[in-house]
């Protein structure tokens, strides 16, 4: 990311109001109105109304972006946009970042935002594990000045705060917190975004509405609800009917009605979330997993511009790396190609000339059917898998606490940077990290403390080039996806923030006026 690298490079830098910063006066902006409804396609767990609560996974954004607001983050435009935070330096040695906090500016209940609650919500973030291991101390300077102090220089400190990499950023209020409690707080959150919470059906619905008092710019619509529907045909369904505004995520066959439906609108969104096999017992030496040779297998048995034209009517493209190309940092690596004929050789070369009994292949939800076709595509090359489906926070339990066996159709979607995409997946203290390779260990380690950007890219390079070589995962495809979009919507706010595939900035999406 370009802004990173200034951060990194400067002596000190001041970011002034860009883009997202400046706006139009409340007072001659139009009341809000009317009411816009998603169906979404997993549950929306109390969890995700926490900022506190994210760890390595971006959907709980969906939720943030309308309670919530950040010191620093994603926008149209600028991927580290000012916000909360009106500027920010760093100082000549890089180990002191400081915030000028925007003042006058009030958490939905009425309490004032202040340096206390930026302090407030980093302590307690749950995912800001390598924020806290680099962040020597948080100092108050002021009620509207705050201190973030290294412990040696870290370039890569603006990307886990300012981006979508953590939720330390994101601000809650310190004084109601205290007084709820972090089950009071889940129960009827409070938050600085463009929009207040209303109710909560759990399992079925969230309503927000738009608060006026936004600093930016007051929302266009009046209300938002969100509806979990976990069922595509359902989604489409309401879709069609009117019931419901934006539909995500459709089935290819459903994309196409769409697309033959003259008031509906198919939409395509993506470039965050990259597909992979992960190997789970590679690191076992008494699995058939632990042979590069059968994890090479797999991947060359998946037919990936296949599964994408029959999955997302060909939007995903495959790929050969876990980082997107787009990132700072990205290697560009080639997927493999589909040569059931090599993967069938590289078989028997490790001694299952007649296949074997793989286990469990667990579908990250809600990707049940890709899942069951690259079992398929498995199976025909004697790779015989059962395919595992479990309620995703169930999944997402099993998988943080390293219970699962067998191989994953898994997802990764964290943003920022190279080193930022691989840290819950490479290293060993990774979230989602069942083991690592010595080598990539130390060079993981090296590349986060070095300030020259040409040598931490060899580095990165250098890292992504052996996990190809070792096929520690088997990337598929960058995802992109098709969504619906009903004829009362002007602007349903997809891929403002590029990438962010779903709708954001909230204050942004627009009904059409009758």
């Amino acid at each position: 990311m370009k802004s990173s690298r200034r951060y990194a490079l400067a002596c000190v830098l001041v970011c002034a109001l860009l883009g997202a910063g400046r706006v139009e006066p409340a007072a001659s902006q139009s009341k809000p109105e009317g009411e816009m409804r998603w169906a979404l396609y997993v549950t929306l767990p109390p969890l995700w109304f926490d900022p506190g609560e994210v760890v390595g996974v971006i959907t709980p954004f969906w939720v943030l972006y309308a309670l919530h607001d950040a010191l620093v983050k994603p926008m149209p435009g600028n991927l580290m946009a000012p916000s909360l935070a009106e500027s920010w330096t760093v100082s000549a040695d890089q180990r002191v970042y400081e915030f000028k906090l925007r003042e006058g500016v009030q958490f939905h209940n009425g309490d004032p935002f202040t340096a206390e609650d930026v302090k407030f919500s980093f302590l307690r973030a749950k995912g800001a594990k390598l924020l806290r291991e680099n962040v020597r101390e948080v100092a108050i300077v002021d009620p509207y000045r705050v201190r973030f102090h290294l412990r040696e220089p870290w370039p890569d400190f603006m990307t886990f705060y300012g981006t979508l990499a953590t939720a330390a950023g994101w601000i809650v209020p310190k004084n109601y917190i205290e007084r709820v409690g972090d089950d009071g707080f889940k129960k009827h959150p409070i938050g600085l975004g463009p929009y207040k919470f209303v109710s909560q059906s759990p399992g079925i619905e969230l309503v927000m509405e738009a608060f006026e008092g936004y600093w930016r710019k007051v929302p266009q619509v009046k209300r938002l609800v969100y509806k979990s529907v976990p069922e595509a045909t359902t989604r489409m369904a309401m879709l069609k009917k009117g019931e419901v505004d934006v539909a995500y995520l459709l089935d290819a066959p459903m994309a196409e009605e769409v697309r033959r439906t003259p008031t509906l609108k198919l939409a395509f969104s993506g470039g965050i979330g990259v597909f992979f096999l992960d190997f789970f017992d590679q690191w076992d030496p008494r699995s058939p997993w632990h042979d590069r040779r059968v994890r090479l297998a797999a991947s060359y048995a998946v037919d990936r511009r296949t599964l994408s034209e029959a999955e997302t009517l060909g939007a995903s493209k495959p790929t050969g790396n876990i980082v997107p190309r787009t990132f700072e940092f990205a290697l560009p690596i080639e997927p493999d190609p589909y040569d059931p004929v090599k993967s069938k050789q590289l078989l028997a070369e490790a001694g299952y000339p007649n296949g074997f009994d793989a286990g469990d292949l667990h579908a990250y939800p809600p990707y049940v059917s890709t899942t069951e076709a690259v079992g398929g595509y498995l199976a025909a090359v004697g790779i015989r898998t059962r395919v595992r489906t479990m309620e995703r926070a169930a999944f997402f339990s099993a998988w943080a606490t390293k219970k699962l066996r067998g191989v994953c159709m898994c997802v990764n979607a964290l943003y920022g940077n190279a080193a930022s995409r691989m840290s819950e997946w490479v290293p060993s203290s990774g979230a989602y990290a069942y083991g690592a390779d010595p080598d990539i260990e130390t060079l993981y380690k090296q590349q986060a403390l070095e300030t020259d950007r040409r040598r931490r890219s060899v580095m990165l390079h250098r890292i992504q080039q052996l996990l190809h070589e070792r096929t520690r995962f088997a990337p598929i495809w960058d995802y992109t996806w098709p969504s619906g979009v009903g004829p009362r919507v002007a602007e349903p706010a997809l891929m403002l923030i590029n990438p962010y595939p779903w709708s954001a900035p909230l204050e942004e999406v627009r009904l059409k006026k009758n």
